[in-house]
């Protein structure tokens, strides 16, 4: 589990989307359409999944229990996280440096907001639908761009605003028609978006002092993660209420923790291999595209309420989602050809 080591794979879409250097005529040889067609389909799957893996846990205790397991929930997948990346360098598939005291005190500060945006991801999907959490992880986008403004002087294009004008407005207002949405899951979007936004700003910040490979990132993440975040599953009884839940002793509710634990792991793999395969502009059109199965699919298999207005609005927010992987797209492109044309 990680997003940006996580759902966030959304995070490929707020770096330089630059375009290829054009190779020497046998330099490269031209991608098989069926490669890019795999890789394309495993990354789709193993994103939905993640999406819908951790839906259905967040919401599995619901009448069960008072409260809620969240922390627990990303404790379980930290731990399963570390077991899967340790696991691959034993194979030799990934390589990252063993692990460093002086290393986990620098990167400790970046896992504190991983830490942050996990728990308050899985308190979003407890108390809102998939589609209203899907169309409200675009804001994201919106606050990234400001901070990247603000802290190192990237300047948006309009086309960029215009996209973050429609994203906002149909957001709020889905929220506003919505019926079923609570002041409780409104503060978890809002500060799941906040959170990971702050974590994307300061990985830039981090990731010039503590170099780390994007394995070993997943490594010290979800080891730090388990480190942090179990101690705190216990002073809030999640320990206790799990093991006296006999209703949660199940193997469907263990499986279920192994499956997100490892389609987290595996999303690191798809993501990097289709960037591979197909290039980060078809990856961000993509991630863009698969927003709308995730949210039909959380509508669809969680029987959620919602409106015709909310959908409507809800089209709106990822029409605007769209819009905004376009601009990326089209300033990437036009600043390629200003280098080029030097």
């Amino acid at each position: 589990m990680s997003e940006k080591d996580r759902e966030d794979d959304d995070n490929f879409k707020d770096v330089e989307l630059a375009e290829p250097k054009k190779p020497a005529p046998t330099a490269v040889k031209p991608r098989s359409k069926n490669n890019v067609v795999s890789a394309m389909g495993v990354y789709c799957f193993s994103s939905i999944s993640m999406v819908l893996a951790n839906k259905s846990l967040a919401s599995s205790y619901n009448g069960l229990i008072e409260g809620n397991l969240n922390v627990l929930l990303v404790v379980f997948q930290a731990i399963m996280a570390v077991v899967c990346v340790e696991f691959c360098k034993r194979l030799k598939w990934v390589e990252y440096p063993a692990f460093s005291m002086r290393t986990a005190r620098l990167w400790a500060p970046v896992n504190i907001l991983f830490c942050l945006m996990l728990v308050t991801g899985m308190g979003s999907l407890q108390h809102n639908s998939v589609p209203m959490v899907t169309i409200f992880k675009n804001i994201t986008n919106m606050v990234v761009t400001i901070g990247d403004y603000f802290m190192f002087g990237n300047k948006a294009g309009s086309l960029v605003f215009l996209a973050f004008a429609i994203m906002l407005s149909g957001a709020v207002a889905s929220v506003m028609s919505e019926e079923s949405a609570t002041w409780v899951g409104i503060l978890f979007m809002v500060a799941n978006c906040m959170i990971t936004a702050s974590y994307i700003l300061y990985m830039k910040v981090a990731t010039k002092t503590v170099k780390l490979s994007k394995f070993g990132m997943v490594f010290y993440n979800n080891i730090l993660c388990t480190l942090f975040l179990l101690p705190i599953a216990i002073f809030r009884g999640e320990v206790t209420t799990f093991l006296q839940t006999a209703d949660l002793h199940s193997t469907d509710y263990l499986s279920k923790n192994i499956f997100a634990g490892f389609i987290g792991f595996f999303l690191n793999f798809a993501s990097l291999n289709f960037v591979a395969a197909a290039g980060p502009t078809t990856y961000a059109i993509v991630g863009s595209v698969n927003k709308v199965p995730v949210a039909i699919l959380g509508y669809l298999l969680f029987d959620d309420v919602i409106n015709l207005q909310t959908w409507f609005f809800i089209t709106l927010s990822m029409c605007g989602g769209f819009l905004y992987s376009y601009a990326k797209i089209r300033a990437s492109r036009l600043r390629h050809r200003a280098i080029s044309s030097k």
